[in-house]
């Protein structure tokens, strides 16, 4: 049987006074409950719950959330009910073991809507009580701990989604350790080779790296007591091997130019001396102009208050250090669990209070998104790492990802303040909607009432925030606009009978009309005739009093014969075109053949045919050459042809895009060309082909034509058919 001494002794350290019978109790249920269990991973599954409620014990988390880290998977495995729980343990317990349980217990057809859904559930969870997401976060690091003996796509797929979604939430969280294990763990699965390769480099540097460690200390400590800054420690931490990764991505460098592998911390006993050290720093090297950070006068928004500073240290190395105090370290190590209200009674801190408001906001704002794909778009966008820390004019900051405008600034704030931005002032200085914030800006947003989104914004925004809510208004917009215009369309073909939707309301005939087209109510309706998910046949057939339909039946049918006639006589026409002049025959009818339609400039042989006269081939034209040769006669293109139109059939293969038939059409278009005739289709290797039939005045327009539709990037092959 696992050892659980470790856990008694991790939560009996901190919490003294505590009775901690209902953790022995919770241990013995699971012992028997889970009995012959194992975890994915092949470990007993007791093993496992008892790692996840040490990992909470480590945060010092209180005992109802421990407990309850022993308790996760019972409800999962089906071994208990929440009733039972709730008898046994308590309903605070039942309720944390009942929140981590619908995260995971949900399955959905579609993989993306599933994925969308279990963080929408974690999210809200989160947003009611805040150890639901603490207790999914230590089960998350426990399985992957153990990741390496599930499949590679559950590998794969796990460290995707933790490093998208759960070192980012640890992150919010502020608890930073966290953040940096899942971190490389989700980096060793994601990226093994490149994990790997890191990894032996680190460790043959070692000892170089240690050396020049230990004299940047010597020298720290030293002027830091000649400045009468007497620090409590002095460490030398190295960096987690994913944020040295990005750098080397970032920068494009090799790992021996990356000198910062080790972040620098001077940890002080008031924040007079963390300003003051920093001068110290500053006095001794150079700093690195935009690498000052002042976190302690602007904390992040998960509490974190540090000083950053970059300088140039000992043999030219860029070398990072932070300087702050003993409880700004431990709220940087272990963020909302470093003020956990554990105690019974105990007051939760305005900073922690501030965290949990702008957890909920973050929940508040994500409950809007209806689509999969474009929720966790936005989970992301919201879940970013901040670059650019930028100011109200009142001083109040806001975290930004690198790249970020006014717009996504003026989100930050209030919806209502994005969707009536009009412009910026960036200190002081009236800048362009899409003018990227440094570190430090000091942002003033002006205002209209009359203004709305641009659907443009979304094309610069970096924020979820800001492109959720930008979207959110265009498809209100959209929405009224198709109300407006399915609301015209159906009281139009309604006037024509006389007939109104208060008649049809009346007679009882809305609701079947409501059924008949599917649609939930009259809005609804309305809404899917403008936006054109109802065709107005459609629409036409079922607003049709029984007694008019007949007489619609036969308009139909004249409009359809009227439109044969129509084809019928654009046919001739073409036919008509397509009769040209040749020399080498007299008073002959003479006829390009729709084989190979040559034009002028092609080599040709006319083939006499029985009572239709000469048809016209090129000399290449495999049914001219499998043709009788005694009936081939040599002809020639007539000098009178000039300026004449000649069709000509095309091949044309590419990669299949939105707007790829938009743009074909423009070059065939701009190259004076006119497009008689168009047939698509898609392969199911997403290749669309294409049969084009155009008028081109001869050989030369058409070698034009083929040129500059080969030069298209889509395009993979043109030819003449």
């Amino acid at each position: 049987m696992p050892d659980v001494s470790n856990l008694y002794s991790l939560t009996a350290g901190y919490l003294q006074g505590v009775d901690l019978e209902p953790l022995k109790k919770a241990y013995e249920f699971v012992s028997e409950r889970h009995a012959g269990h194992t975890h994915e991973s092949g470990e007993p599954y007791v093993k496992h719950v008892i790692n996840v409620a040490s990992s909470l014990a480590a945060m010092k988390l209180d005992l109802d959330t421990v407990v309850a880290g022993l308790l996760h998977g019972t409800l999962k495995e089906g071994v208990a009910t929440e009733e039972e729980l709730e008898k046994r343990f308590g309903r605070d317990v039942a309720h944390l073991v009942e929140g981590v349980t619908k995260i995971t217990h949900v399955q959905y057809n579609s993989r993306l809507t599933h994925q969308a859904e279990n963080i929408r559930k974690l999210l809200l969870a989160m947003g009611a009580d805040i150890r639901v997401l603490l207790l999914k976060l230590a089960d998350r690091l426990q399985d992957m701990l153990t990741l390496d003996v599930v499949s590679e796509e559950k590998r794969r797929q796990k460290a995707r989604e933790t490093m998208d979604l759960y070192a980012p939430l640890a992150s919010r969280l502020g608890i930073e350790w966290l953040k940096r294990e899942l971190e490389d763990l989700a980096f060793k699965h994601l990226f093994a080779n490149e994990y790997a390769e890191l990894d032996r480099l680190l460790l043959s540097t070692l000892d170089e790296r240690q050396a020049y460690v230990d004299e940047v200390i010597k020298i720290l400590s030293v002027i830091l007591r000649q400045n009468k800054v007497n620090p409590m420690r002095v460490i030398g931490r190295p960096k987690h091997m994913y944020s040295i990764y990005k750098k080397l991505v970032a920068q494009k460098i090799p790992l021996e130019k990356v000198y910062d592998k080790v972040a620098f911390r001077i940890i002080v006993r008031t924040v007079e001396e963390c300003y003051k050290a920093l001068g110290t720093v500053h006095g001794e090297w150079t700093p690195v102009q935009g690498r000052i950070k002042d976190f302690i006068s602007s904390p992040k928004s998960n509490n974190y208050q540090s000083l950053h500073t970059t300088v140039v240290g000992p043999a030219g190395h860029f070398i990072e250090i932070q300087i702050r105090t003993e409880e700004m370290d431990k709220i940087a190590q272990e963020g909302v669990a470093a003020h956990w209200a554990y105690k019974e009674g105990q007051k939760i801190s305005e900073r922690d209070a501030r965290l949990f408001k702008d957890m909920k906001s973050l929940v508040q704002h994500l409950q809007d998104v209806e689509d999969p794909g474009e929720f966790i778009d936005s989970v992301r966008g919201e879940l970013f790492d901040p670059d650019v820390y930028a100011l109200t004019p009142t001083g109040e900051v806001r975290e930004l990802p690198r790249g970020s405008t006014p717009i996504d600034f003026a989100y930050s704030i209030h919806t209502v303040v994005g969707d009536t931005c009009v412009g910026a002032k960036v200190n002081g200085q009236m800048v362009q909607l899409k003018h990227e914030l440094q570190n430090g800006d000091i942002v003033e947003i002006i205002t209209q009432k009359q203004q709305h989104p641009k659907r443009a914004w979304l094309q610069f925004v970096k924020t979820g925030r800001a492109r959720t809510r930008i979207r959110q208004w265009l498809r209100k917009e959209e929405r009224e606009r198709s109300l407006k215009l399915g609301r015209e369309i159906c009281e139009r073909e309604l006037k024509k009978y006389d007939v109104s939707f208060r008649g049809l309301l009346k007679g009882g005939h809305l609701r079947l009309l409501l059924k008949e087209l599917k649609a939930n109510h009259l809005d609804d309706l309305l809404e899917r005739v403008g936006s054109g998910v109802i065709p107005v046949s459609q629409l036409v057939k079922a607003l049709q009093p029984e007694e008019f339909r007949e007489a619609e039946e036969r308009r139909r049918q004249e409009e359809l014969l009227e439109r044969v006639k129509k084809e019928a006589d654009n046919r001739n026409q073409i036919e008509k075109r397509e009769t040209i002049d040749i020399d080498g025959v007299d008073d002959m009818l003479v006829k390009i053949s729709r084989c190979c339609r040559p034009i002028p400039g092609d080599d040709i042989m006319g083939f006499i045919t029985t009572g239709s006269g000469i048809s016209i081939h090129k000399t290449e034209c495999p049914n001219l050459l499998s043709s009788d040769p005694t009936r081939w006669i040599d002809v020639s293109w007539s000098g009178k042809i000039k300026g004449e139109h000649h069709l000509a059939g095309l091949l044309i293969r590419a990669e299949n895009r939105k707007r790829l038939l938009a743009e074909i059409s423009g070059v065939i278009s701009a190259d004076d060309a006119n497009i008689v005739e168009m047939n698509a289709r898609t392969t199911a290797e997403n290749i669309a082909q294409l049969k084009v039939l155009v008028e081109v005045t001869g050989r030369e327009h058409l070698q034009k034509l083929l040129q500059h539709l080969q030069q298209m990037q889509e395009v993979i092959e043109v030819r003449r058919t």
